[in-house]
């Protein structure tokens, strides 16, 4: 009977160290990132002021869509409800974008009032993340999960219209949910591309921006 006991209690422990370990190895892998990335002198941490949290992943409304100045809100016309991203480093592809909605359980979104492909302004689009080992393409509530593997150079491609556009990455960024100054473009002649999600991966503590300019 002793023996087993131990044997069950042995069984339970490696259980729930290899649980365990699932969940704190990506973390510690992304802290591993994020301090490569400060070493390289990549401005990770925003200075912005936080004012009120990014709508899209912070809150849920449907009605209530973050702040943009009258320069940067768009003005046109929406010629489509949605269109496709790519993104070829991390093999993510023709991940649906809905258009103007801050619902993405089953798909990305794309936020109200940001820019289209191909306009002036930055297109600001949301999508959850996850650990890594839930991954898979087809699933939305995990689909931004290899966001923090990308890096600066790579493409990103957007099908939209009937049209494609190919964005490079710039940089990436690691800013407070209360931060909005990441929706805004860094500056008013551009066309810009931002992606974002939680960081570290299964946690909401922080939102990663990558931030892309049209080719």
């Amino acid at each position: 009977m002793f023996n087993a006991k131990k044997v069950l209690f042995l069984i339970l422990l490696s259980v729930g160290v290899f649980l365990l370990s699932q969940v704190a190895l990506p973390i510690l892998s992304y802290k591993i990132w994020e301090i490569n990335l400060r070493h390289q002198n990549i401005p990770l941490i925003s200075s912005l002021p936080a004012n009120q949290p990014i709508l899209g992943v912070s809150l849920k409304s449907e009605g209530n869509f973050p702040f943009f100045s009258s320069s940067n809100r768009r003005t046109t016309p929406l010629p489509y409800s949605d269109f496709y991203l790519t993104i070829p480093s991390i093999k993510l592809e023709k991940a649906h974008v809905v258009v103007e909605t801050n619902s993405f359980e089953n798909n990305l979104a794309h936020l109200p009032g940001s820019a289209l492909p191909g306009e002036k302004g930055n297109i600001f689009i949301t999508g959850h993340s996850s650990l890594t080992q839930f991954y898979q393409p087809e699933n939305y509530k995990a689909i931004m999960a290899n966001l923090p593997k990308v890096k600066k150079g790579d493409s990103i491609l957007i099908e939209a219209g009937g049209q494609l556009f190919t964005y490079e990455v710039k940089g990436l960024n690691i800013v407070d949910p209360k931060d909005i100054g990441v929706i805004n473009p860094p500056e008013p002649n551009g066309r810009y591309l931002s992606l974002m999600t939680c960081v570290p991966p299964g946690l909401y503590l922080k939102r990663l921006i990558v931030l892309a300019e049209l080719k």
